[in-house]
């Protein structure tokens, strides 16, 4: 194939742009993006205070996208995201009021304050990317995607995700304190009077879906995909992990892993695409036997850890 590195291009605009109001935060940028770029959803487990929303609001206005934010709470209900059919007495019909859900960029702000029924809303969106009101079907956008954030420190008032929910995230990120340059320029910025970088338009929605179709045309060898299976059957082996990773996990790691290759200019796969994503990926979807709540994401990101180190590459396949 003809590799036209529309991907790379498009990679690094957003993420100079994005850099502008998220300071020191490359790396984390670009899996973000990588997930964004293959159709996955994000979950973002975090303290308050780190910049998810803007993270989101920054790659909507990047590509010149839709972008709805619903602050999850105890009294949201599904049709406060999905939309409801209401009666118009002047006309004496119904007219659909469409939710937020129908947007590009979608932000479940603290998913897990919300009830189990409120938060069950977003699982056909995110599967089969439509919305279910009254009977009728109604497709989303072939561009959408789901952030939703959690705060990891607070349990009073929460209602844990289910793991047919947590699956259906392509990947758990952190985007953790910016490191002491970064979070030199936000003072340098308030100082200064200014609320941050300018994010300005860079892309279209037409950019991202050509570099979808470059994603679409990645070849991953019969050894690379040997490997992922294996790295991933490892899960439900070992003694530590209670539940291991589900065959949705493969199809994720697939499309993550060639969409990232795409980013790096390539046309293939690598086993280290798979191993740099194999934590944000993978971790998120394994249960572990032992630990605390507070213990499960570290432990689980040690098993993935320990994993990568036992399980081998072979290419001689």
């Amino acid at each position: 194939m003809e590799n036209t590195n529309i991907t790379r291009t498009l990679t690094q605009k957003l993420t100079d742009n994005i850099s502008l109001v998220l300071f020191g935060k490359e790396a984390v940028i670009k899996t973000f993006l990588c997930a964004f770029f293959s159709g996955g959803h994000v979950l973002l487990e975090d303290v308050p205070g780190t910049g998810k929303t803007s993270l989101v609001r920054a790659l909507a206005d990047s590509f010149g996208g839709d972008y709805k934010r619903v602050q999850f709470t105890p009294d949201l209900l599904p049709s406060d995201i999905t939309g409801i059919n209401y009666y118009r007495q002047h006309t004496g019909e119904f007219a659909l009021r469409k939710g937020p859900v129908f947007t590009n960029l979608f932000l479940a702000d603290e998913i897990n304050r919300a009830t189990p029924r409120t938060q069950s809303a977003l699982l056909e969106c995110m599967e089969e990317r439509q919305v279910t009101i009254d009977g009728e079907t109604m497709p989303l956008s072939d561009i959408f995607m789901v952030m939703a954030t959690m705060n990891p420190l607070e349990f009073q008032g929460t209602f844990p995700l289910p793991e047919a929910q947590v699956d259906r995230f392509m990947m758990k990120l952190h985007l953790g304190y910016p490191d002491l340059a970064g979070e030199t320029r936000i003072v340098d910025k308030i100082c200064t009077g200014a609320k941050g970088g300018t994010v300005e338009t860079v892309a279209t929605l037409e950019d991202v879906r050509a570099a979808r179709a470059e994603i679409d045309a990645v070849h991953i060898s019969p050894a690379v995909a040997d490997y992922m299976v294996r790295l991933i059957r490892a899960t439900r082996d070992h003694e530590k992990i209670k539940m291991g990773v589900s065959p949705r996990g493969v199809v994720a790691m697939t499309r993550a892993t060639r969409a990232w290759a795409a980013m790096e200019g390539r046309d293939h796969v690598l086993p280290d695409d798979v191993k740099a994503l194999a934590i944000p990926v993978l971790a998120h979807r394994i249960i572990t036997r032992t630990g605390s709540s507070l213990q499960l994401t570290q432990s689980s990101e040690a098993l993935i850890e320990y994993l990568l180190t036992k399980v081998p590459v072979v290419l001689d396949k």
